[in-house]
């Protein structure tokens, strides 16, 4: 069975910053691509930002500039920084991963619980 488990969220002010954090466990034999999706109160859950295998990157237009996606694959780990935080970046954020399993063929896409920030003075 395969978790991710995210953390580093929490209240912060206009202009701040925050590193989200989310890590895998389990029988993992590899890990593909992983990335961030948020979710606003009444809103559907959008993509923030993804990460492949080999460090290709994708952002949302509206965290353009602010926020940086990384990983560390021997961590099975994957990091958003977030920068110049505005209050519209209030969400619930979900980490994302697709993981083939050991003594598997295929990969399956995992979620995270989720973990709140919340941008406000």
């Amino acid at each position: 069975q395969v978790q991710l488990v995210e953390s580093g969220g929490g209240l912060v002010q206009p202009g701040g910053s925050l590193r989200l954090s989310c890590a895998a466990s389990g029988s993992i034999f590899r890990t593909n691509a992983m990335g961030w999706y948020r979710q606003a109160p009444g809103k559907q859950r959008e993509l923030v930002a993804t990460i492949t295998s080999s460090d290709s990157t994708n952002y949302a237009d509206s965290v353009k500039g602010r926020f940086t996606i990384s990983r560390d694959n021997a961590k099975n780990t994957v990091y958003l920084q977030m920068n110049s935080l505005k209050p519209e970046d209030t969400a619930v954020y979900y980490c994302n991963a697709d993981i083939r399993e050991r003594g598997t063929l295929y990969y399956t896409n995992y979620w995270g619980q989720g973990t709140q920030v919340t941008v406000s003075s």
